[in-house]
């Protein structure tokens, strides 16, 4: 079988990415940012990245909700080496409210200066309004604090009903899963279409956000008008069960069915013919009561009785039922029935 792969992708020099780290980022836009930049999916014909860790002490480890600790691997410094082709990210932070460090501030602002694309995820845009990059641009944030960023920072354009927005260099996006949706735009504007897919893909995500669009986390959806009926639980039928688990020789026929008739009721023998003896009146011998009748029983004709039964097969389902007690019927030998119908031959006419 054959495998069809795609070239890799070479670029001299990748993709750099500084992730800026302080207390009190959260983890999930951590853990966000890690899975889009710094998977290796070259084989699968996306360009490399370059993902660093940056913080104002690269030797510290830093504390994340959870018990998770996150450890840095590039000094803030490193953020003065990247170029327009680069990229700046910042995670959201759990507390708004909360003092940020002066070098984190500091060192965004150079960034931006030196014409680097700067993005924040959710509350990340708290830390770039502190550190002045967001006034007179539109921002957003997530839903729930849209009104705190507004209050704290009058001079940033908030729009609560997006889901990222991009304003002369600084992205922002709204909560949670909005910074997917940020992430994999970045990819698509740096990289194309084909690349932010495959990423996608990788992360089992749709990558159907083509550009800022209207969030609908800010619209309630209608109550429903009436309470759904729940469905009765489902509950097997029981196969029928009978005291004689064997089935008898007999058809097994459902009660309301008619009885079929019996060989001597449905199947008449013709009568002897009269004998021609001594006595040329003499009617012929009569048989015993135990033999069989001459005629049918007028009780059910033998077609009407045959079409019944197929109507009731086909209807009723199958019980299994010993089998009915009939009468013995007396048994007649060959020898009596030669006897019985034995005719006397007349004599020749002289």
């Amino acid at each position: 079988m054959l495998y069809c792969q795609r070239a890799p992708y070479t670029r001299t020099p990748p993709q750099r990415i500084a992730l800026v780290a302080f207390p009190g980022v959260r983890a999930f836009d951590v853990s966000v940012i890690t899975e889009v930049w710094d998977s290796d999916r070259t084989l699968r014909g996306v360009p490399p990245f370059e993902l660093r860790r940056t913080a104002a002490d690269p030797g510290t480890p830093i504390p994340l909700r959870g018990g998770l600790t996150l450890t840095p691997d590039r000094p803030l410094g490193w953020l003065d080496d990247l170029t327009p082709t680069d990229l700046v990210v910042v995670p959201g932070i759990e507390d708004p409210y909360a003092d940020l460090p002066a070098p984190v501030l500091d060192a965004l602002r150079r960034a931006h200066t030196a014409g680097v694309p700067v993005a924040s995820l959710c509350a990340g845009a708290f830390v770039l309004a502190r550190a002045g990059l967001l006034d007179g641009r539109r921002a957003v944030t997530h839903w729930h604090l849209a009104s705190t960023l507004a209050a704290l920072h009058p001079a940033v354009q908030v729009e609560p009903d997006a889901l990222f927005v991009e304003d002369t260099g600084i992205w922002t996006s709204a909560g949670t899963a909005a910074g997917i949706d940020l992430c994999l735009h970045l990819v698509r504007t740096a990289h194309g279409a084909e690349a932010a897919a495959t990423v996608a893909r990788s992360m089992v995500t749709a990558p159907s956000v083509r550009g800022p669009r209207p969030s609908s986390s800010s619209t309630p959806r209608p109550a429903p008008t009436a309470t759904p009926t729940p469905s009765p639980p489902y509950a097997p039928t029981p196969w029928p069960t009978s005291p004689n688990p064997t089935p008898s020789r007999a058809s097994p026929r459902s009660p309301a069915c008619p009885p079929a008739p019996s060989p001597a009721t449905s199947r008449p023998r013709p009568a002897p013919p009269p004998s021609t003896g001594s006595s040329p009146s003499a009617s012929p011998q009569p048989r015993s009561s135990s033999n069989r009748p001459t005629t049918p029983s007028p009780r059910s004709p033998a077609a009407p009785a045959s079409a019944a039964r197929s109507r009731c097969a086909s209807t009723s389902p199958p019980t299994w039922a010993p089998a009915p007690a009939t009468t013995a019927t007396p048994s007649v030998t060959r020898a009596e029935e030669r006897a019985r119908s034995r005719v006397d031959t007349p004599p020749p006419h002289p």
